[in-house]
């Protein structure tokens, strides 16, 4: 597949210069699209895990790049400091105003370092918050980007207040007026995921999952062996089709054929489309029904018949 892959690419950048390969160009990115959808349809649930922790895989950063325009990012949470593992701001979504918060990781070890690896601090939460309300004040709709292994569970996290800046994201999340739209675009882990999807609708990437707790954390916790984060992978039923059915999600993005990673351009364009289609389904709906469209939406998670 791999090699496939690479074939494709260096045939597309002669296809620039030389017309007569368009035809080779399209057999082969058919033959590939369909053989990387034979495969990956039969991913294992740890398989679907470890894709969506790729180094490659697009962030939130890298679709803010390709689906808006004139974005300013904002720092700070007036409080402590800005937290680089949350990356928050407002721009342009197809010409109407928006406020966009993501988590972000970073592809080199110094990047990495400095994103916390994706896991915001106390400050990141509250730097959310602080964006929600501004977007609740001027009437925005809001846009989230989930892509977390979960909140930092270090000791100045938790002596700054790490709980408690979760929860106050989650409360202001539920009580604000202004449509959100949460995606999770990678690694969906714990409460870290849960204070950016509040949301009235919650899309997932194909290849993405949303847990509780990580399948090692799971592992280690029931069997007390992360060997066994497979297992725990396929029981905790965290993969975009099992969030579907269980009504966790409100939809699937299918992503390109090997995964987001392999044409970030094309992952964003499905993106969009969803994305798209999700706002302007709750167009026309006021303050108190945007809240009340959130409140009953997590009301029938776990709801069954006996």
């Amino acid at each position: 597949m791999v090699e496939l892959v690479q074939r494709v690419r260096e045939l597309r950048e002669l296809a620039k210069a030389d017309e007569r390969l368009a035809p080779e160009l399209q057999r082969l990115e058919e033959k590939a699209a369909l053989l990387a959808r034979e495969m990956f349809a039969k991913l294992e649930p740890i398989q679907k895990v470890q894709l969506s922790r790729h180094p490659k895989r697009p962030y939130t950063l890298d679709y803010v790049a390709r689906l808006l325009e004139d974005f300013v990012e904002l720092h700070g949470d007036r409080r402590f400091a800005d937290d680089p593992a949350i990356v928050a701001g407002l721009g342009r979504y197809h010409g109407r105003s928006v406020v966009v918060v993501g988590h972000q990781k970073g592809r080199t070890t110094k990047e990495n370092v400095l994103r916390n690896f994706g896991m915001p601090n106390p400050e990141g939460y509250r730097k959310a918050a602080r964006l929600y309300e501004l977007a609740d004040r001027f009437g925005l709709p809001i846009l989230t980007f989930i892509d977390t292994p979960g909140a930092f569970p270090g000791v100045g996290a938790e002596e700054r207040g790490q709980a408690e800046a979760i929860a106050a994201s989650i409360e202001v999340m539920s009580r604000v007026g202004v449509p959100i739209v949460a995606t999770v675009i990678g690694e969906g882990g714990s409460g870290g995921a849960l204070a950016l999807g509040v949301a009235n609708r919650v899309l997932v990437l194909e290849f993405a999952y949303y847990s509780v707790i990580t399948p090692e954390g799971c592992a280690a916790i029931l069997w007390k062996d992360a060997a066994m984060s497979a297992e725990a992978a396929a029981r905790l039923k965290i993969t975009a089709t099992d969030l579907l059915d269980l009504g966790a999600v409100d939809a699937i993005v299918e992503e390109p054929p090997g995964g987001a990673h392999q044409d970030c351009d094309a992952a964003a364009k499905q993106l969009d489309r969803a994305l798209w289609e999700a706002l302007v389904s709750l167009n026309g709906l006021d303050r108190d029904e945007l809240r009340d469209d959130r409140y009953q939406r997590f009301r029938r998670l776990g709801s069954f018949v006996a």
